[in-house]
């Protein structure tokens, strides 16, 4: 039975990509970590673990939460000496760039000590024999800072991180590639763009946005609306990570005798960025079709343009080339099914806390 080790389990990727595992692998058991932090709503990530229980109870897999911190080494070294993990997914984070910019505690602690606590765990599992195949890791592609070259490829410089998010996510992506070639630890990371659909998190423009059209308040669209995001569907995303779970970087030796580091970074997106106004009149439209606001909503009133804050940047469009060659990742879902989907969710949601 393959074991698989998740970290950030009850996050919005997290819990998408157990739920999916559990519904399509039969030989397996996951392991999940989640601190359950109030960065947003608590009871969001609940329910998504409770989404989850509900497919481990028809799964012939097998399920277990552990609520802990991966910023806690004994507690990651206990799970590794507990399993023997064939595959571990590290998606915990403090995730946010605005965030980072008035708590920047949060994101040394966890993205960088935390992810060290990982390295250290997946490093140490070779000490039995066995050892982990392959460790998956959340990147981002905030580490792509201001560039204006688009798409943004893998091979761009990427050592100007406007934020400090960014700038974890870059620390992420060395640190993995410093273990790769000194312990052969096959890694990979992937620059997420901009994930979005249901159970989403609240923190993001079409979450909050509808929080705030719902209460009739004004919903703020940064950089006067000249902004464009490569918008990617969270089933896209998860495919695209069970792809390359399963095909970790090879191993090999240089001519030096040494290992070639087993080391890679995709960028994982739609490769087709949208207009932030073209997607705010998607999504006011589904808002509207699904009965989240009425008809005759008067969305004009509620759109303020504004200036662009600290951290953000204009464009995020994802050259996914390399993962359609490697994987054969084509991700399928347009953004007015996405929204729709979300739209739907979200009425449904707001049924269950009622």
């Amino acid at each position: 039975m393959e074991q698989i080790f998740v970290t950030g389990a009850a996050g919005f990727i997290g819990a998408n990509l157990v739920s999916r595992l559990l519904e399509t692998r039969a030989e397996i058991e996951i392991v999940g970590i989640d601190n359950l932090n109030d960065y947003y709503d608590v009871e969001l990530k609940k329910y998504r673990l409770s989404q989850i229980d509900k497919k481990a109870e028809c799964s012939t897999g097998k399920w277990t939460f552990v609520y802990g911190d991966i910023t806690d080494a004994e507690l990651v070294y206990k799970l590794f000496r507990k399993y023997n993990f064939d595959v571990v997914v590290n998606l915990a984070a403090q995730a946010g760039v605005r965030y980072s910019i008035t708590n920047p505690e949060a994101y040394i602690s966890t993205n960088i000590a935390g992810f060290f606590n990982i390295l250290e765990a997946c490093r140490h599992s070779y000490d039995s024999g066995k050892g982990v195949r392959h460790l998956v890791y959340a990147s981002s592609s905030s580490v792509y800072g201001g560039n204006k070259k688009v798409p943004f490829s893998v091979d761009d410089f990427v050592d100007r991180p406007v934020s400090l998010y960014a700038a974890t996510k870059k620390s992420n992506e060395l640190l993995a590639h410093a273990y790769s070639k000194l312990y052969d630890l096959p890694t990979t990371g992937l620059r997420f763009f901009t994930v979005y659909g249901p159970a989403g998190r609240p923190d993001m423009a079409y979450f909050g946005f509808t929080n705030k059209l719902r209460a009739n308040e004004d919903i703020l669209i940064y950089n006067y609306g000249n902004c464009e995001r490569d918008f990617t569907y969270i089933d896209d995303i998860v495919d695209g990570i069970m792809r390359v779970m399963e095909k970790p970087p090879e191993r090999k030796q240089g001519e030096d005798g040494l290992p070639i580091p087993p080391y890679k970074v995709y960028n994982i997106g739609n490769g087709s960025p949208v207009n932030l106004l073209d997607f705010v009149d998607i999504l006011q439209k589904e808002l509207v079709s699904a009965g989240v606001l009425p008809s005759n909503y008067d969305f004009s009133a509620h759109k303020k343009l504004v200036a662009m804050q600290p951290g953000d940047v204009p464009v995020t469009f994802a050259d996914t080339a390399a993962m359609e060659r490697d994987f054969g990742y084509r991700p399928s879902t347009d953004l007015q099914t996405g929204l729709r989907r979300f739209a739907n969710w979200y009425k449904e949601y707001i049924a269950f806390l009622e």
